[in-house]
């Protein structure tokens, strides 16, 4: 469902990766290693549609990223390392604006379910500046309860996050690549993923 063919990513005068080949099928995870600064969160970013290669292309479905746009957009979801909160937004406001713009409504009911999910209930009305930064984190990623996108794209989604919390997104990356999903994350963790199948790996 997914594929890079022979990719180049250069940013200013420095090539972070080249000729880049690799395909992901349904129920497969990516994990992308490097040090800081080795183009982890731009690989990532080129997934996404978000980032130009300077040579090859990538694929979804087999057409396009330029070509499917919108499309591609609502069977997609991209959590980067900073999370995308609006401060003045109550929790409730920011994971529905969210899903919002990546193509999905969520009801209320959805929304607030979600975050109970996220171990956030009680915090629906708080505003995004007064939670703690392991909450922000969980907030961005309650996001990934909404719409049933069958591509996450995860830029170091453990950080921040206390026992339970991790053992929470384990289980939540393990039922989506259960039910056929695909997974890209970067980690500076080794986070053990009850998923029965060892992760494609990536080291940048």
């Amino acid at each position: 469902m997914l594929e890079l063919r022979n990719i180049d990513c250069i940013r200013g005068a420095r090539t972070l990766f080249s000729g880049l080949d690799l395909r992901l099928q349904p129920g497969q995870l990516l994990r992308v290693q490097g040090a800081n600064g080795a183009g982890k969160t731009s690989l990532l970013r080129l997934i996404c549609g978000l980032l130009a290669p300077a040579r090859g292309e990538v694929l979804w479905r087999g057409e396009r990223l330029a070509d499917l746009r919108e499309e591609f957009g609502r069977e997609l979801v991209y959590i980067g390392h900073a999370a995308a909160l609006k401060d003045d937004l109550s929790a409730l406001e920011n994971l529905r604006t969210a899903a919002l713009l990546g193509g999905h409504a969520a009801t209320p009911a959805a929304a607030r379910a979600a975050l109970a999910s996220a171990g956030l209930g009680g915090r629906e009305t708080t505003p995004a500046r007064l939670l703690s930064q392991g909450q922000r984190r969980r907030l961005a990623l309650a996001r990934l309860l909404i719409g049933a996108p069958p591509l996450w794209v995860l830029d170091e989604p453990f950080d921040a996050l206390d026992s339970s919390a991790l053992q929470w997104l384990r289980e939540l990356i393990a039922g989506h690549l259960g039910r056929g999903g695909i997974v890209v994350l970067s980690s500076h963790q080794e986070v053990a993923l009850d998923t029965g199948l060892a992760p494609m790996v990536v080291a940048l």
